[in-house]
């Protein structure tokens, strides 16, 4: 599988991150976000190629908040690609360049963004049915705007954002949306994919998808019903932990990592 890791460390005074270690066949980066600094790592599986993304913008593009996302792709990298150049674009305009962020406002921040993904997978899907032949490509997304005290995240599938406290202790801010498990995100879209028509077989949307909530896979999309659906699922708090993390679907069970689950 593809995998790919993204690390942004934060403090109530700087916000500070490690790249996870990288390996001879991967790629690695470091930087600094203006008063962030970050780190990211990506390794290319078996695949004929590189299927996930790392996007981080810096704050001075967004009222002092600093951008991030971690793009994990499927079927192909045109979806990724195309939310690699426009996904940061689409989501600062509705949120009226950052100024929605600094209102604290969770009603008026969760609609902006579940614009922006509703705009960002129509115009999406509008492009990869232009293209010569079919493609079948999707993502999901997880994306976080970071300030030194607030943290808002926003994120459809199954890439996972920890937060991990001073004891060293991860936990989990993101539920899965896959259509197998017993938990209750599970049940409720399973339930939201027979309401819309579609079934499930073998833990997998229509017996062919593992994740139920993911941009593009337009052919899980008509303009009555979404077997796969691109509805974010946001949430806003205070910050007060050191480190933040955002891992694609895999690297929590390659290393063994375990955590509690936050609501949705």
């Amino acid at each position: 599988s593809l995998r790919c890791c993204v690390r942004v460390a934060a403090s109530a005074a700087r916000c500070q991150v490690t790249a996870s270690g990288s390996v001879a066949a991967g790629s690695s980066s470091s930087s600094e976000l203006e008063a962030i600094r970050w780190g990211s790592a990506k390794l290319q599986g078996a695949r004929e190629e590189m299927e996930d993304e790392v996007v981080l913008r810096p704050d001075s593009l967004l009222h002092g908040f600093s951008f991030a996302a971690v793009l994990d792709g499927h079927a192909g990298f045109s979806t990724v690609q195309f939310l690699r150049d426009e996904l940061f674009k689409e989501c600062a305009a509705a949120l009226d360049g950052g100024a929605v962020l600094n209102t604290k406002n969770l009603e008026a921040i969760t609609d902006s963004i579940r614009r922006a993904f509703a705009t960002m997978d129509a115009n999406l899907s509008t492009w990869l049915q232009q293209m010569d032949k079919e493609d079948d490509s999707g993502a999901t997304a997880t994306a976080l705007f970071l300030r030194n005290d607030v943290l808002v995240v926003s994120h459809i599938g199954d890439s996972c954002l920890q937060v991990i406290s001073r004891g060293g202790r991860p936990q989990s801010l993101t539920n899965f949306h896959r259509p197998y498990g017993n938990n209750k995100t599970s049940l409720e879209e399973v339930k939201r994919i027979r309401a819309a028509g579609g079934w499930i077989r073998d833990g997998r949307v229509c017996g062919d998808i593992s994740v139920s909530r993911a941009f593009g896979d337009i052919r899980f999309k008509t303009r009555k019903n979404e077997f796969v659906s691109s509805t974010p699922c946001s949430f806003y708090t205070q910050l007060s932990i050191p480190f933040v993390t955002l891992f694609p679907n895999n690297i929590p069970a390659i290393f063994n990592i375990s955590w509690s689950y936050a609501g949705c």
